[in-house]
């Protein structure tokens, strides 16, 4: 009897300790460096978001996160590559609208994008530009479309192959004013607007923190915005709904997520990093000068985000399987 009683209370000190250790542990998160892993090469849109946030997190954190870029399958094999990390806060899944939404409409793949992962933070938003070669005898988007339709099925548009956001986006585009065009898939969305400068294609449909700095210097012709809103940075491009196409919208948000059973408080301590770097005048000038809007403090929440990404599943994944996009 003693002796059994001496294992219980053996037991009891045993699981006390370990729940102290635990409680530590967190309560000193992070004491290495945090490894984020972005799923699309260096230089990307979602990279260069990712790399402007986490080098501001370092200083709340008290430590670096380290990029690390693992292209390939429109981010699924990044993707991949986080779901598979210990669920201890030291890998973040950093990702966008193709990474953990359209990624795995079009292909197989291994994880559960919704319940593989805890949302942390929304980061940035990064609507797309509707452009076209500087030589298209169109003005507004209604002209646009009018020439499109004039040329049933001629009309070209780059896109960053099959399933980006680019091609996704051409289609519900098709699907919304009843055009016909071919679509030309690349290595990447900067080789199609290369081709679109020297007028191989007609048409692009391209994140604003990319066809920006063209727009400006009047290399490309922008018609359009595809949100709710105009661009900061941009006031003089209507959005859809001002230019004659309403309910075209079309978002290219960014994010962050660890894998499925990490601790609460830790994603607490990541979520009040970012958005802290969020907040920071710096950062949210560097943002914007990019064309990305920063989400109001309400919906940089866990919560927030796991609702986002929710909808966005539900809203985009049938269009993508209705218009038989698949990977190649």
């Amino acid at each position: 009897m003693m002796r059994a009683c001496g294992r219980l209370q053996a037991f009891l000190v045993s699981a006390v300790w370990l729940a102290t250790i635990g409680g530590a542990t967190a309560q000193h998160y992070p004491v290495r460096p945090i490894t984020m892993v972005a799923p699309f090469p260096a230089g990307a849109p979602v990279d260069a978001v990712g790399r402007i946030v986490a080098e501001r997190m370092r200083v709340s954190l008290g430590q670096p996160i380290i990029v690390e870029n693992i292209s390939g399958g429109g981010g699924s094999i990044g993707v991949a590559r986080a779901v598979r990390a210990a669920a201890d806060g030291y890998t973040v899944s950093l990702g966008n609208f193709s990474s953990h939404v359209l990624a795995a409409a079009i292909q197989s793949v291994q994880y559960d994008v919704l319940n593989d992962f805890e949302p942390v933070v929304l980061l940035a938003s990064n609507p797309q530009l509707i452009v076209s070669r500087n030589t298209i005898p169109a003005y507004d988007l209604k002209g646009l479309i009018a020439w499109l339709k004039a040329n049933g099925g001629k009309a070209s548009a780059g896109t960053a192959g099959p399933g980006s956001v680019s091609h996704v986006a051409g289609a519900f585009f098709q699907k919304e004013t009843g055009t016909q065009f071919q679509f030309v898939p690349y290595r990447g969305v900067n080789l199609a607007q290369q081709d679109l400068i020297g007028g191989q294609i007609d048409l692009l449909f391209d994140q604003a923190i990319n066809a920006l700095a063209n727009v400006r210097a009047g290399k490309i012709r922008a018609y359009a915005v595809t949100a709710k809103a105009r661009l900061e940075s941009a006031p003089d491009i209507p959005t859809v709904d001002e230019a004659g196409l309403p309910g075209l919208h079309m978002s290219v948000w960014n994010a962050m997520w660890v894998p499925k059973r990490t601790p609460k408080d830790v994603i607490a301590k990541l979520n009040a990093s970012a958005v802290e770097a969020l907040a920071d005048p710096a950062i949210r000038q560097h943002l914007g000068e990019r064309g990305l809007d920063i989400p109001p403090r309400e919906q940089q929440t866990p919560e927030a985000l796991g609702a986002l990404h929710k909808a966005e599943i539900a809203k985009w994944w049938p269009i993508v399987k209705a218009a038989n996009i698949k990977a190649e």
